[in-house]
Parts: C-alpha cells; structure tokens; sequence
C-alpha cells in the first residue's frame, strides 16, 4: 500500500500512452482501453478508501520523494481530499461510456485528452507541496480547453479560449502568493505551511491572491461568466467534468489553503465572501429562470449552488464545512447526472433548445424517472443528497449571520422554480412535434450510466453518514485549528493595546 496513491494518480497516464500506440482506426481499442484504465483507478482509489482510517486527522498514504532537484514529490489524502479522489475516479468511466457513441471523430485523441485530465485531477487533491498543486492544478486546463475546442459546439474556440484565459489568468496571483510564501517560510512543504504563523498584514494579500484563483475555478458571481459558455460548447462528458470535478478545485482550494493557512484574513473577509454567496445564490438563480438552452440553465444553477459552498466553508464551523464539502460531492454526483440527461436527449435530437422538446413521458418513462430523481435532488428535496448539504450550509450561515440565511434560502425557492419549470417543459405535456413520435427510450448502456447516479443520490439523501464521517475529525481538526489562531490573533491584539 506504499505507493497506491500514485498508482491511483499515474494510471490514467499509463492508459493514455497505451491508446497513443494504437492506431488512428482503432476506435473500438481507444474507448476500451479508456474504460478498463478508469474502471481499475477507481478499484484502486476504492482500496485507499477502505483502509483510510477515518479518525486520524493527518495525511495517510503519503508518498514523498526527493529525486527532482529543488522539486519535491509529496502526495497524501486527508478526511477532505479523500472524497475528492473518490469522486473524480467514480466519474471518469461514465464520462468514457457517455461518450461511446457521441464522439465519433479523434476517438484516440479524445480518450488521451480525458485520461491525462483524470491524472490532473487527480494530483490536485492529493499534491501536500505547493508546487505541484500548481502544476497539477494548471496542467489540468490544458486537456479541458483541448476537449472543448476540439469536440465542442459551434462556438467551442470562444468558449475554450474564455475558459482557459479566465482560469489561467485568476491562477498567476496565486502563483505570486506561493513565491511569498516559500520566501516566507523556506519551503514549499504544505503541512508544514499548515504550521506557519503568516503575520496578519501578509495574510490578507495571499488570501486576496488565492481567492482570485479558486474564485474563477468555482466560479463565484461575477467571475462565473465563462461557465456557461464552457458547458454550453463543450461535449457531454467534458460538461460532466467541470461541473462534477473541476469547480470543486476552488472550494478544496478554500479548505487547504484560505481557511488554514490565512485564518485572521478568512475571518476578516468573511462578510465579503457572504455577500457574493448570496448574490451569486439569488442572481443566477433568477438567470437560469429565463434560460431556453438546458445546459446554460444547469450551469447557471451550478454557481448558485457554490454559493452555499462557499457561505459554508466561511461559516467556519464544524457544520458549516461538512456541509460545504457534502454539497460539493452532492453537487458532483447531481449536476453530472443532469448534464447526462442532457447528452441523451441531445445525442437523439442534436438540440438542447427547452421548446423542441416536451410529452417526453409518454415515450420515454425511464428517462423521465432518472430526470425526476436528479431534478428533486438539484431543488433539495428531503430524502435526497442535495437536502444535506444545502440544510447544513444555511444552518450554519444562520449562526453566523441571520440576514444572510434568509436572504439564501430564497435561493431554494428559486431552484425549484426553474428546475421544476425545466422538467415540466421537457417530460410533461402533449406530445405534439412529429419527431419526437419515434425517440427511443435509454439504452442498456445509458441505464448503466444512469443507474449507479441514482443508488448514490438517494442512499446519501437517507444516509449520508458514510460521508460525514470521512470528514468529520479532518473537519474538526481545520475549525478548531482556525478558532485557535483567531483567539491567538485577539489576544496580541489586546497585549498591543495595553502596551
């Protein structure tokens, strides 16, 4: 078990040199090769999971090697990044099997881009040296911007390009604030940086860079713009992937760097972060209202749902983050169920327009169940894994600042205004246009896509303990750790003043 996380890491890297050596034809080999890869990483990452000792609050499984000069391999997986890992390695092989038939042209390039974005990712959450978080964390725009530049939409080189220069451009702050902090510091250790004592004044400037990046990564409101470009252009699979991976970067971001290591100026700019939750929870709201693309109505309601993320984790309280980190997974499994459902209706009619469809339950019952189920789940229905999190997140907002929670449970309110208006514009009503009258209902392939979404929508929605407890001592450990430098902080305060 020594070296496992960087099997689980390099694996998809190891597929995607196997696909490199087939032949251009071979689309059959790329797409098997892609799956079975993805299929044993997430074998893998389920091992690590099984032997994760949950009541430890350090790092497990770390892996640090000392072999590339003034650069340092470190890996490890704590109760925060471990879901993280386990999220990314589920997706990857319904993102492969959404795409079986869909993508037809450059199926080896296709397959490559994904299986080096899996290791990207991958390195992300598991990366305990700064410098390789930011590689990893930057090496990762390079196959998405390749996925929907090459196999998106009619306007995928706009969106891609909007994509990568609105990520890369929020990352260069951070990139500086790293450079402080090794100047700082004398390394670029991560749980050692997790140690360091920032003075107050230097904190407030690396948290402003760092939020500039997982700001953008999130997005929150009003950096969000290039996500509903992104989704809207970019293939199905490529959708699943920022939505259900990607924007998690920023709140993970948040959680090992903003709130642990810079947590004098996370307190002080806490009203700020609360303010755009809440603006970013009701204004996109009220813009997916008015959406007539599917996607661009999802991608509008994926950054209200950050906005709980973020309200949660500046909360800085046990219940407050376990929410935030339960949301993002929730969000992930949810909001990439829900761009799948898009891709299948897509791959049948090649529109995403709301108005060309509508009566689909008479002709295709099992979609119209799987839509239902992830839609309640989207609103936040009770007995569904959106209700936790969103139900946590208000709960701690509401200890933190009561005018904030009021004003973000509206945004409930308006999730299930224009996601129920959604399903009842595609599933309901007559079916009256002609070429609808012959679309087939889901596939053997699609159900098995499908099917494993909805077992984990509804298990978490009635038991999320599994979650909760991964999460819970890491959780407890950051919030105890933060509460401790702010005492810390206010008392050198008071010592200053009698001086």
């Amino acid at each position: 078990m020594s070296n496992i996380l960087s099997v689980t890491i390099f694996l998809p890297l190891i597929g995607a040199v196997l696909i490199a050596t087939q032949n251009a034809e071979a689309k059959g080999n790329a797409r098997w090769i892609a799956l079975w890869t993805t299929l044993i990483t997430f074998a893998v990452s389920l091992l690590i999971w099984i032997n994760f000792d949950s009541s430890s609050a350090g790092f497990q499984f770390v892996e640090e090697y000392n072999w590339l000069g003034p650069l340092k391999y470190k890996m490890g997986v704590d109760g925060i990044s471990m879901l993280f890992v386990i999220l990314t390695t589920f997706l990857m092989p319904l993102c492969i099997l959404a795409s079986w038939q869909s993508v037809q042209i450059r199926v080896k390039e296709y397959m490559i881009a994904f299986l080096i974005l899996e290791t990207m990712m991958l390195g992300v959450f598991c990366a305990l040296d700064i410098v390789l978080f930011y590689l990893f964390f930057e090496g990762g725009l390079i196959p998405m911007f390749i996925i929907i530049g090459v196999w998106g939409g009619k306007r995928r080189v706009y969106a891609s390009f909007k994509f990568f220069l609105y990520t890369l451009l929020g990352s260069v702050l951070m990139l500086l604030a790293m450079m402080a902090m090794y100047w700082h510091a004398g390394t670029t250790d991560i749980p050692t940086l997790l140690q360091t004592k920032f003075p107050p004044e230097m904190q407030w400037w690396l948290w402003v860079a760092f939020f500039a990046s997982f700001a953008v990564k999130m997005p929150m409101w009003p950096v969000h713009t290039w996500l509903p470009d992104a989704h809207v252009e970019a293939p199905t699979a490529g959708s699943v992937i920022l939505a259900g991976i990607l924007l998690k970067m920023g709140g993970y971001g948040f959680l090992r760097f903003s709130l642990p290591m810079f947590p004098n100026a996370s307190a002080d700019l806490a009203p700020f972060v609360f303010t755009l939750s809440i603006v970013a929870i009701v204004y996109t709201s009220l813009v997916a209202l008015v959406q007539e693309d599917m996607k661009k109505l999802i991608a509008y309601s994926s950054v209200a749902h950050m906005g709980y993320v973020t309200m949660g984790i500046f909360s800085a309280t046990q219940q407050g983050v376990d929410g935030a980190i339960f949301q993002m997974l929730s969000h992930g499994i949810v909001s990439s169920a829900l761009f799948l459902c898009v891709g299948v209706i897509y791959d049948r009619m090649h529109t995403r327009e709301i108005a060309a469809y509508g009566g689909l339950v008479e002709r295709m019952p099992k979609y119209a169940f799987a839509f239902m189920v992830f839609t309640m789940a989207n609103v936040g229905l009770p007995g569904t894994s959106g209700f936790i999190g969103e139900f946590l997140t208000l709960l701690a907002a509401f200890k933190a600042n009561t005018w904030v929670a009021i004003i973000a449970t509206t945004g409930v309110i308006l999730s299930a205004s224009y996601a129920l208006y959604l399903y009842r514009r595609v599933i309901f009503g007559a079916l009256e246009k002609a070429n609808l009258k012959s679309i087939l209902d889901l596939s053997p392939r699609e159900v098995a896509i499908l099917a494993p979404l909805i077992l984990l929508t509804i298990f978490y929605g009635v038991y999320p303990s599994p979650v909760l407890d991964v999460t819970a001592t890491s959780v407890k450990n950051l919030v105890e750790n933060y509460h401790s430098a702010q005492a810390t902080a206010a008392a050198s305060l008071t010592t200053r003043g009698y001086q």
